[in-house]
C-alpha cells in the first residue's frame, strides 16, 4: 500500500507553508482590521491546494532531471514509489479542488490569477524556461512572487498597488535566494543539464549577481515604508535583514564554500518569513493602540 507521506512529499510542504504564509500576509494587510472569515479560510485552502498541484506537477515532469540530482533523486518518483499516472491524477485532483473552491467560495479573479500561476510553474517555468536560459529562475519567479496578489485579492476582489509591492519584494528576492542553493549544487544541474547560472556563466558571476540582487532587494523592501503602506517597526527589520543578507552577498564573494552558499540559502528563507512577519506586526500594532 502506498504512504500517505509519499504523496505528502509531492507537494513539497515546506515551500507551500511558504507560500500559503506570504498569502495570508497578504490576506491580512488588504484590511484594516480581521478579514472576513470565509474569504480568508476557503482563500487559504483554495491557493494552499493549487500550490500543492503545481508542485505535485513539478514534480511529474522533473522525474528524469530529479534521478540524476543527489538533492533529489530520493523522491517518491525517481525512487519509484510511486508511478508517473498516480502522480499526474493527485495533482490534477488536487488543481481542480483548488480552483472549484476559489471560484464557488472566494471569486473569480483571484481564481483566475490563482491558474495563472499555477500554469507559470508548473508548465512555462518547469517545462520551458528552467532548461531554456539561465534567466530561468528571474523570468519564472513572478509565478512564485504571487501568492500575497492571490491573499489580497481573495480578500478584496481587486489587485491592489500595496499588493503588487509584496509581489515585487518576492520577485527579487527570488534570485539570489535560489542561487545561493544553485551555486552550491552547480555540479548536480551540470550533471542533469539544467542551464542554471552557475552552470552557463560560473559560481564567481552568479555571486556577484546575488550581491547586485541583494543592493536592489534592500532599496526595493523600503518601498512599503516609503508609500505609507507600513511604518517603522516594518522598516527597522528591513534595514536589519537586508544589511544581514548583504553581508551573506559579501562573504560568498569572498569565499568559495559550498557550506557557506547554503547558509545563504537557508537565511534567505527565514529573511522572507521574518520581513513578512514584520508587516504584520507593523500593520496590527498601530490598530491595538487604537483600539
Amino acid at each position: 500500500m502506498l504512504s500517505w507521506k509519499n504523496y505528502l512529499e509531492l507537494c513539497k510542504p515546506k515551500v507551500v507553508v511558504l507560500i500559503i504564509f506570504t498569502a495570508i500576509v497578504g490576506m491580512l494587510l488588504a484590511v484594516p482590521g480581521m478579514p472576513p472569515m470565509d474569504n480568508f479560510i476557503f482563500g487559504i485552502v483554495g491557493i494552499g491546494l493549487a500550490s500543492s498541484s503545481a508542485a505535485a506537477i513539478n514534480h511529474f515532469i522533473d522525474q528524469k532531471a530529479d534521478a540524476k540530482m543527489l538533492r533529489t533523486q530520493n523522491r517518491p518518483l525517481p525512487m519509484g514509489d510511486l508511478n508517473a499516472k498516480n502522480v499526474l491524477i493527485f495533482a490534477m485532483t488536487l488543481g481542480v479542488l483548488g480552483m472549484l473552491i476559489l471560484i464557488v467560495w472566494v471569486n473569480i479573479l483571484t481564481a483566475v490569477l490563482t491558474f495563472l500561476s499555477l500554469i507559470g510553474y508548473a508548465v512555462v517555468y518547469t517545462i520551458y524556461l528552467k532548461h531554456m536560459t539561465p534567466q530561468n529562475i528571474v523570468i519564472g519567479g513572478a509565478a512564485g512572487a504571487a501568492p500575497p496578489v492571490l491573499g489580497w485579492c481573495a480578500i478584496t476582489g481587486e489587485v491592489h498597488p500595496f499588493a503588487l509591492l509584496l509581489f515585487l519584494i518576492i520577485f527579487v528576492w527570488t534570485p539570489p535566494h535560489f542561487w545561493a542553493l544553485a551555486v552550491a549544487k552547480r555540479e548536480e544541474y551540470a550533471k542533469a543539464q539544467i542551464p542554471m547560472l552557475p552552470v552557463t556563466h560560473g559560481a564567481k558571476f552568479t555571486r556577484l549577481q546575488i550581491l547586485l540582487y541583494t543592493v536592489l532587494l534592500l532599496i526595493v523592501t523600503l518601498l512599503p515604508y516609503l508609500t505609507g503602506m507600513s511604518g517603522f517597526i516594518y522598516l527597522g527589520t528591513a534595514l536589519v535583514l537586508g544589511i544581514m543578507f548583504i553581508y551573506y552577498a559579501i562573504q560568498m564573494m569572498r569565499n568559495d564554500d559550498n557550506k557557506l552558499a547554503m547558509k545563504t540559502f537557508f537565511f534567505s528563507i527565514n529573511y522572507l518569513m521574518i520581513l513578512f512577519a514584520a508587516l504584520l506586526l507593523d500593520h496590527y500594532v498601530p490598530l491595538s493602540f487604537l483600539s
